[in-house]
């Protein structure tokens, strides 16, 4: 995965280390924080799809809410 062309959000600043970033090598997603580069969690897109479909659903907002 070291040949990946990253996407940002263009709600990004232009300082660019505040950011989650995201590449495809066709079969897998690649996910990884700005600010690390190195620090790649890769997963495929019926697992991805799920996911946000979860966040946007908001059944992880009560993880937010623990202090």
């Amino acid at each position: 995965m070291s040949t990946l062309s990253w996407l940002k959000s263009s709600f990004s600043d232009a300082g660019g280390n505040n950011c989650m970033e995201v590449a495809s090598d066709g079969s897998r997603i690649a996910i990884r924080e700005s600010s690390e580069p190195n620090a790649i969690l890769a997963t495929d897109r019926t697992a991805l799809r799920a996911f946000v479909r979860g966040v946007k659903d908001g059944r992880f907002d009560p993880l937010l809410d623990r202090r």
